[in-house]
């Protein structure tokens, strides 16, 4: 009975340690759990873990991370009690630069940050929308225009004018050019700005003028009071014509003695010396002229445009004489005609 005693009180001191043990196992079991903060996507969640490293506590939690998932520390580190953990997914953009389009991921939402993120360079003139410094949402868009401004150089002809200048060397209805005129030549600097390989605006930022236009002079004459050897008269016009002669002979008018209308004009006046046949186009019946000789000969004189002739068509004159030798002797040659001032 002794014996059965003895080996009683042995099996509950076993089980007395025992028991011990797993206490004191347990114990450090617990002891071992430590208190994490997790802050996801900026939101803050106390965890407790019994977890050795950071990548079992991923694991142990199903949190998935991929290579551009931020994790403030690497997958190795071993847990500390009071350790925080930062994780950032990354979220879903669109970039567009004029008509393409790329579906990008970034752990920012920062626009220059994303861009940054995806090592996309702005020049000095490019430019975002929504702006560098603005914040944007998971799916929103960023548009980038990249600005190019080309300089481009112009010629531009400078027409040259026409200047009348007044004379009284020469008369009047009788015009000169004094001066040619010459083109001038302007260089024009434009800016035009591109966005995205398209043209924006365009823009004069610089003329420069190469050459100046040399005007065209053209003198017109005003003298309209003529001496000459008849007289001193005023006129309003000047004409150079050819100027022929003719009496009243049948090889000059046609017509014979005993005819009806031998030795009369259109005008239905006497044929007479200052009679003169035109081309009532060009001077009006009735109108007063005077004949000047270009040759150094007397002139014709102060006459009346009183006849016309079938061979008188245009810039040509007929001056009557009373004789056949004195039409002989005038022949053909060129003269000035001055159309009389009324007023004479």
């Amino acid at each position: 009975m002794e014996k059965n005693q003895a080996n009683k009180a042995k099996t509950i001191k076993i089980i007395i340690i025992l028991a011990i043990s797993a206490t004191l196992s347990l114990g450090a079991y617990i002891m071992s759990a430590k208190d994490i903060i997790l802050t996801i996507d900026g939101k803050d969640e106390e965890i407790r873990t019994f977890s050795d490293t950071l990548e079992e506590l991923l694991q142990e939690k199903g949190i998935a991370v991929d290579n551009y998932t931020y994790i403030s520390l690497p997958l190795e580190t071993e847990l500390e009690d009071n350790m925080n953990i930062v994780i950032i997914t990354p979220k879903p953009y669109t970039i567009s630069m004029g008509e393409i389009k790329t579906e990008i991921v970034s752990i920012y939402s920062n626009v220059g940050d994303i861009l940054k993120d995806q090592k996309i360079v702005l020049d000095e003139d490019d430019y975002t929308l929504p702006g560098i410094d603005e914040e944007v949402y998971p799916g929103d868009e960023i548009a980038i225009f990249r600005v190019e401004e080309v300089i481009e150089e112009r010629e531009e002809v400078l027409p040259f004018q026409s200047l009348v200048k007044k004379t009284d060397e020469m008369d009047i209805g009788q015009e000169r050019l004094a001066q040619e005129g010459e083109n001038g030549l302007k260089k024009i600097r434009i800016s035009k700005i591109f966005e995205n390989g398209k043209l924006k605006e365009e823009k004069i930022v610089d003329e420069t003028i190469v050459k100046e236009a040399v005007p065209e002079i053209i003198e017109r004459g005003t003298r309209n009071v003529m001496t000459a050897s008849r007289g001193t008269f005023r006129y309003k016009n000047v004409l150079t014509m050819v100027a022929t002669a003719y009496d009243l002979s049948h090889d000059s008018t046609g017509k014979s003695p005993g005819d009806k209308y031998y030795g009369i004009t259109a005008s239905g006046t006497k044929a007479r010396p200052g009679v003169v046949a035109v081309d009532p186009n060009v001077i009006p019946l009735g109108t007063k002229l005077y004949v000047a000789s270009l040759d150094g000969s007397p002139d014709y004189g102060f006459c009346v445009a009183e006849d016309t002739g079938g061979a008188i068509k245009g810039n040509k004159i007929d001056l009557f004489f009373e004789t056949a030798g004195e039409v002989a002797r005038f022949g053909r040659r060129k003269v000035k005609v001055y159309i009389l001032d009324n007023n004479r």
